[in-house]
């Protein structure tokens, strides 16, 4: 039987890129996702300028909807219009994209099973089993519910959101609102937002949380239709979702094996956005795996370290909001849609800074006052600060 240098489980943009970085890097991959594509997903459905500038081609080919501005609102009062006019978030859907992915990853050499449901997974000193195909190293790329991680014991402590989201086709609503616009609404669900994302044919209406939000996210949405004169009658393939957040303490590698994505809880603590980092982890996984294939390393443990060190500084700065919005939403709104933070936070999002810690003047009142409140409300993320 062949065996394969890498074995990727999940078809997601996490897997299907790391697929393709592999294959175009010479590495002979199996791809094996347990749906069969297109098939579309949970999700907003936006890729930041970020995330964008991390992959090795362009997604303009699935990209409906360019987004430049912001409507910001607490509680649904006074609307703050932000952005400059400058590009900040792609809109696109799963179905698309993950395809558009996929596809990719076939075309730089990646052999594709779909269909294929994993269920028993063994991994080796000096090798992988993954239902029968043999390999050298394995990458779970399975979302949130994967097996990968609950079979070999990876990712671990983490703090589960749940979202619940809905197209809504623009025959059914004004549309002119959201022309080149997002809209965020803030809060007014615990532990995260509200929010409207345009797309080619439709906007997409959702709601996030904490985990025991769950019971009543179907009314939070419906209040959010109802703010933005739209009927949650009029929602089309409602679905809700879990949202991995991972903890300092969890481990994205042991051996021959690691994770990356929603698999390995990789997750933007405010936003609830995962393409940055399931593209930054990919790229960080295809990395660990050449230096195993080619004798640089005899593990894939540096992976998980290095991967933590990368993000700790946007985590500890992004729990430390999300705590602060929670506990002390007005002073933290006032702070936040001032011009000096959402310029800041308009440079993250377009990937112009790696993390808040290149923002210069962080310690300009608004951004300090910020990081006090955080501090005040309990501050859960400076135990990746000191990753």
């Amino acid at each position: 039987m062949k065996r394969y240098d890498a074995i990727v489980v999940g078809a997601g943009p996490a897997g299907s890129t790391a697929a393709y970085r592999l294959a175009k890097s010479g590495a002979d991959v199996l791809l094996l996702d347990r749906a069969r594509f297109p098939r579309d997903k949970p999700c907003g459905g936006g890729v930041t300028g970020r995330a964008a500038r991390l992959l090795p081609f362009s997604i303009e080919p699935v990209v409906e909807h360019v987004v430049s501005a912001v409507d910001l609102r607490l509680r649904y009062g006074k609307t703050l219009a932000r952005g400059n006019g400058q590009p900040l978030v792609h809109m696109t859907q799963r179905k698309r994209l993950d395809h558009f992915l996929v596809e990719k990853a076939a075309e730089a050499g990646a052999d594709f099973r779909e269909g294929v449901k994993v269920a028993e997974v063994e991994v080796r000193e000096n090798g992988v089993s993954v239902e029968g195909f043999e390999g050298r190293a394995l990458l779970g790329a399975d979302g949130v519910n994967g097996v990968i991680a609950r079979t070999l014991g990876l990712g671990g402590n983490r703090v589960v959101g749940v979202a619940l989201e809905g197209n809504m086709p623009y025959s059914r609503m004004e549309r002119s609102g959201y022309d080149g616009r997002l809209a965020l609404e803030l809060g007014v669900v615990p532990g995260g937002y509200g929010w409207v994302f345009p797309k080619g044919d439709h906007a997409n209406f959702g709601v996030g949380g904490w985990e025991e939000e769950g019971p009543r996210l179907r009314n939070h949405l419906r209040r959010l239709c109802e703010a933005h004169g739209a009927s949650f009658d009029d929602l089309e393939e409602l679905r809700g979702y879990r949202l991995p957040l991972r903890e300092p303490s969890s481990t994205l590698a042991r051996g021959r094996a690691l994770l990356v994505g929603d698999a390995a809880g990789l997750i933007d603590p405010v936003s609830g956005d995962g393409m940055f980092e399931g593209f930054l982890s990919s790229q960080y996984a295809s990395e660990a795996v050449l230096d195993l294939l080619e004798g640089r390393a005899a593990s894939l443990d540096p992976y998980g370290p290095r991967l933590a060190k990368r993000l700790a500084t946007h985590l500890w700065a992004s729990w430390g909001v999300k705590v602060a919005l929670d506990r002390y939403p007005r002073a933290t709104f006032g702070l936040a849609s001032t011009n000096i933070v959402w310029g800041a936070v308009e440079r993250l999002v377009r990937g112009e800074v790696a993390d808040v810690g290149g923002i210069k003047g962080l310690a300009r009142p608004p951004l300090k006052a910020i990081a006090l409140l955080a501090r005040a409300a309990g501050d859960p993320g400076r135990a990746y600060k000191h990753v």
